[in-house]
């Protein structure tokens, strides 16, 4: 709560009059219709002589209330106002307010604007064009109303302000002193980026609020990210050069992308190979945007800054950027891109942050390393708690105390996979592990032929979508499926499916045996929370090439064959099947207690991992039994006159 009684607004508006006056060009204010600003500038006063407590009343008693406290303070200083902000140019005093009584029609444009499930404060904030005080008198069509509804405990009323250019809603201040200090920031904005020829806006508040970036650069340097974002943050809403610049920098590794520009610094080539791929990367993620939208961005940059960020957003797209940094952080780099690309994003993190210390900043204005947020390996890797870690970790050559590490992203176990996920879409999932291979030779085990080769880093998802466009050919009983494959904690790795086909019990074939040749290979296919059809569950364990035992539960019935470990044993996990979720997380615990193997939860939800397509989890139909095969052929260009050929038509080959 703040006492406006005690703010000293002579001191506030003769400061503002003074910078005001101080930062017109000679000559802007000559003519006719400039006479009173020209005396405001003589004279360093926007002001106009106080209004008298008769005065005060008399205008009360015109409009039948009592004025809240801080317009009453200010009348007492000044009756009314000149510029307040950029676009209101007379403010009213005691003479000029009244009520506005829906004048401008807008109470009845905002009442079209609300449906019928429109809450009391929606419509009542619609009604404040009937019942608000206008204070107004000359803008750039921005209507300002004081609110008698929306009043505080200490009789403050709420100041509307309202522009149709501005194409936003009305924005609500909390009293008239904070409608003012916020005309007064306004004033400070656009007074902030001067054209070529006026003279540079300084004052002592400039001055000061500069001193209060460097201090903030600093702060964050040394790790205090919350106090440094405070202070940018008050700096930028006066316009001040690098405080939007430096502010983003806090805010997008926090994981905040909406309004984070890098102003000012992402078109300087010294900062710009750091700071581009962020903001070109935000840029591609939404597919409708306009490419002009990023040259908007980009504007005041030279030829080879805009090339960079078109070359940059080229790879962004097809996913081939790569973030490098110098020294020994740019080491760290590589070694944690490549511990991420197998799945260990938990130990790529600690990788990185070791190595923070030594990072080497671009400049004075750089905070943090940036580019690799871009990075399709690296970029899924941050996570708010991880950002904040960054943040709060001394570097640049600032010393401070080390944060304490954030807790990692991955549990050690395979029972993560029992949880429901957002939107509760991994009912099934299947996946193989196999000991003491790299992820590398898992084609050769898992795979027809010996030309497989895994595919670059993507998410499954991605990955899911682009496959169909590479194949031609679909048949009903094949199973083919494209999996994502890593390091599956200690000696072993995996290959994952997230969105497996139907499981046929009568045709399926466990790649157990294929994969285990000169080792260990388990296999489990779960499906005790599908949506469609009977819940089942598959476990194979086969050496060397045969398998040892398996067990599958299915139709409430449970097919076993070799000699099951006890804790393994299916008689132990389904009885009544009640609940499928509990039963499906008791039989991972002792997967991965058997095997001491888990697989990499943030990395499969959350990144990108190198794939590759499988051979048939089926077997080959039999003699008598049916299936379809479906062979796509993509048509051509068609011939100049639109008409089709024999050879156009899909499957005619």
């Amino acid at each position: 709560m703040t006492d406006t009684t005690a703010f000293d607004w002579r001191s506030f508006l003769l400061r503002w009059s003074g910078e005001w006056a101080d930062s017109l060009p000679d000559g802007e204010t000559q003519g006719e219709a400039d006479e009173a600003d020209e005396a405001a500038r003589q004279g360093r006063w926007l002001g106009f002589p106080p209004a008298s407590e008769e005065r005060i009343a008399a205008m009360e008693e015109r409009l039948g209330r009592r004025m809240p406290p801080s317009y009453r303070e200010f009348l007492k200083v000044s009756d009314g106002w000149r510029h307040a902000g950029g676009f209101v140019w007379l403010l009213a005093g005691t003479e000029d307010a009244h009520w506005h009584n829906n004048e401008s029609g807008l109470a009845d444009m905002f009442e079209e604007y609300l449906d019928e499930d429109a809450g009391p404060e929606e419509r009542r904030e619609a009604d404040v064009w009937r019942r608000g005080l206008q204070l107004d008198v000359e803008s750039d069509i921005t209507h300002v109303l004081m609110d008698p509804e929306d009043v505080d405990e200490d009789g403050e009323w709420a100041v509307y302000t309202w522009a149709s250019w501005r194409a936003a809603p009305p924005e609500r201040h909390a009293n008239f002193l904070e409608f003012m200090r916020d005309m007064y920031r306004e004033f400070h904005g656009l007074r902030a980026h001067r054209s070529d020829g006026e003279p540079v806006f300084a004052n002592d508040t400039t001055r000061k609020l500069d001193a209060l970036v460097e201090e903030a650069r600093l702060e964050a340097l040394r790790g205090g990210w919350e106090r440094a974002g405070k202070a940018l943050d008050e700096a930028k809403e006066y316009g001040r050069p690098r405080a939007a610049g430096l502010g983003d920098q806090i805010r997008r590794l926090l994981g905040q992308t909406y309004m984070v520009y890098f102003e000012d610094l992402v078109t300087d080539p010294q900062y710009a190979p750091e700071l581009l791929p962020p903001l070109v990367a935000e840029h591609a993620a939404h597919s409708y945007r306009d490419d002009s939208t990023l040259t908007f961005h980009l504007r005041g940059a030279d030829d080879d800054v805009v090339s960079l960020a078109y070359a940059t957003l080229a790879q962004v797209r097809n996913g081939t950027y790569r973030y490098t940094a110098a020294g020994p952080f740019g080491e760290a780099v590589e070694r944690a891109r490549e511990e991420a690309r197998w799945g260990d994003t938990d130990g790529a993190w600690r990788t990185l942050i070791n190595a923070l210390p030594l990072w080497e900043p671009l400049g004075p204005d750089h905070l943090a390393p940036l580019g690799w947020v871009a990075d399709p390996v690296l970029g899924p890797l941050l996570a708010p708690e991880r950002g904040r870690e960054l943040l709060s970790t001394p570097r640049g050559g600032q010393a401070g105390e080390a944060p304490r590490p954030a807790a990692g992203l991955d549990p050690s176990d395979l029972a993560w996979l029992a949880e429901p996920d957002p939107g509760n879409n991994r009912t099934s999932y299947r996946f193989v592990l196999v000991e003491g291979v790299e992820p590398e030779e898992l084609p050769g085990r898992l795979a027809d032929g010996d030309g497989t080769v895994l595919n670059e880093p993507t998410t499954l998802w991605e990955a899911r979508h682009r496959s169909p466009h590479n194949q031609r050919e679909f048949s009903s009983y094949d199973d083919r499926p494209l999996m994502a494959v890593g390091r599956a904690g200690t000696g072993w790795s995996f290959a994952f499916d997230g969105d497996p086909a139907p499981f046929d019990q009568r045709r399926f074939v466990s790649p157990a045996a294929a994969a285990s040749t000169g080792t260990r290979a388990v296999v489990v296919w779960s499906g005790l929370r599908t949506w469609h059809g009977e819940p089942f569950f598959h476990l194979s364990v086969a050496q060397d090439g045969a398998e040892q035992y398996a067990f599958t539960y299915v139709d409430r019935e449970i097919r076993q064959s070799g000699e099951i470990p006890r804790a393994l044993d299916p008689s132990r996990f389904f009885g009544a099947l009640e609940d499928g979720a509990e039963v499906e997380r008791s039989l991972l615990e002792a997967v991965a207690g058997e095997f001491g193997a888990s697989l990499p939860r943030h990395a499969i939800t959350n990144g990108r991992l190198h794939t590759f397509t499988t051979r048939s989890w089926t077997r080959p139909p039999r003699d008598g039994e049916t299936y379809a095969v479906i062979r796509m052929h993509w048509e051509a260009a068609r011939p100049a006159d639109g008409e089709r050929t024999g050879e156009d038509w899909p499957g005619s080959r």
